[in-house]
């Protein structure tokens, strides 16, 4: 377990003050949820209580977070209950439960959560001292919200291309070498289809505006997100309409296709290379595809593709009755080589502990996390909530062939702006 310092000292007399004055039950229960892949009801939620450690998680997590309490409790005389919600829920549940004084001190969620959370005032901002050097830099970017820290990370996570070496047994480099690849097996009816791209989904296809030159959002002369710049219409946000329209007409691209259609494909063998994440290793090792992870083909010379990097970690309730107790279970608690090893062997994801990153043996897992080197953090300033459906919308336009490729990215652009413009 983690070695004691003089912060962990500080913690444990913290601690012994908080016990001394009030009840402590040496077994908390855990209420939890049973472990299904989609809880079908939402447990009344636990709330903050003094002296005590109260942690929502989703069901990967709870798991190892009961685990990884038992042991703390064990050391330092501090109880500490996790419950399980579904993931989708926390942020949720928060921003209901936090102002009222009935939500957690810590949740585990997503750091695109943080424009949302942060503006109604319910993250308290965290310091991580020395151990922030221990940390990816764009996890750490990722949970900085107007230049304020307000998460320690713990996964990092973005999409990478997956090829079927029995089908594709050099990964191209460049987006051409792709679309030649995905022809050719097609033609030789080899593959159902070489590439597969689902229609409506921005996320899977930002790397695609991101190679060609667009954008979400520029930035300030500060570094920091301009909402005020949309670069889905811009010079290389309409490449990328071009592109993907030229694919669909090119028929590399298809319209109908979904996240499941690429995912059976895949794992039946019938398509070639795919982009997505390590959520889907899982699926496509169960299928026993004989697949390989790569870079994402560079398509402009001197553009690398930036795939969205998703950090995961822990943030503390502004609204907390152990404000303090928590943020140091988890700068001394959980930022530690034991605890991170813990949680990525429970659920194997990019790491975002530095340590831990160097020590991977699984090749995909690195493969991944060397893609999130190169990616951008998903915008996390509210405004992000007037993209997505303008874009897919776009995006569906241009599979099914019902607009000009430019004029969907144009109109998706003038959407956003509106959007945003009106606040609603």
């Amino acid at each position: 377990m983690p070695k004691t310092s003089l912060r962990s000292i500080s913690f444990f007399l913290c601690a012994a003050v908080i016990m001394s004055l009030f009840a402590f039950n040496t077994s908390p229960k855990h209420s939890a949820l049973a472990q299904t892949e989609a809880p079908t009801a939402t447990p009344k939620p636990l709330g903050s209580q003094e002296g005590t450690i109260t942690i929502w998680a989703d069901r990967v997590r709870t798991p190892i977070l009961e685990k990884i309490g038992k042991d703390f409790t064990a050391k330092y005389n501090v109880p500490l209950r996790v419950q399980e919600l579904d993931f989708g829920s926390i942020r949720d549940q928060l921003k209901i439960a936090g102002p009222a004084g009935e939500g957690p001190d810590i949740v585990i969620g997503a750091h695109d959560w943080l424009g949302e959370l942060v503006s109604n005032g319910l993250l308290s901002e965290m310091d991580l001292g020395d151990k922030a050097k221990t940390f990816d830099p764009v996890a750490l970017k990722a949970f900085t919200y107007n230049g304020k820290l307000y998460g320690l990370p713990y996964v990092v996570e973005a999409v990478a291309l997956y090829y079927n070496k029995d089908l594709v047994p050099t990964p191209p480099k460049t987006w051409a070498e792709l679309k030649t690849i995905a022809k050719k097996l097609q033609d030789d009816k080899k593959a159902e289809q070489g590439y597969v791209l689902q229609e409506a989904d921005a996320y899977h296809s930002f790397p695609i505006l991101s190679g060609f030159g667009g954008y979400i959002f520029g930035h300030d002369a500060n570094g920091a997100l301009n909402p005020k710049d949309i670069g889905i219409d811009s010079p290389g946000g309409l490449k990328a309409a071009e592109e993907l329209d030229s694919m669909v007409k090119a028929g590399l691209l298809r319209s109908g296709v979904t996240y499941q259609t690429m995912s059976d494909l895949f794992t039946s063998g019938k398509a070639g290379m795919v982009i997505t994440g390590p959520w889907a290793l899982a699926d496509f090792r169960k299928a026993k595809v004989n697949y390989g992870v790569a870079p994402i083909p560079t398509m402009v010379e001197g553009t690398t593709p930036k795939p969205f990097v998703g950090v995961q970690g822990f943030m503390v309730n502004k609204f907390s009755k152990n404000e303090l107790l928590a943020k140091t279970f988890l700068t001394e608690y959980i930022a530690t080589d034991e605890s991170m090893k813990a949680l990525y062997e429970a659920d194997p994801r990019g790491p975002a502990w530095l340590p831990l990153q160097k020590d991977i043996k699984d090749p995909d897992i690195a493969a991944f996390s060397a893609s999130a080197a190169n990616g951008e953090p998903m915008p996390a300033i509210p405004e992000m909530n007037a993209v997505w459906d303008a874009w897919n919308k776009a995006l569906t336009l241009i599979f099914q062939q019902k607009a000009a490729p430019d004029q969907a990215f144009k109109d998706a652009g003038t959407a956003i702006r509106d959007k945003i413009t009106s606040g609603k």
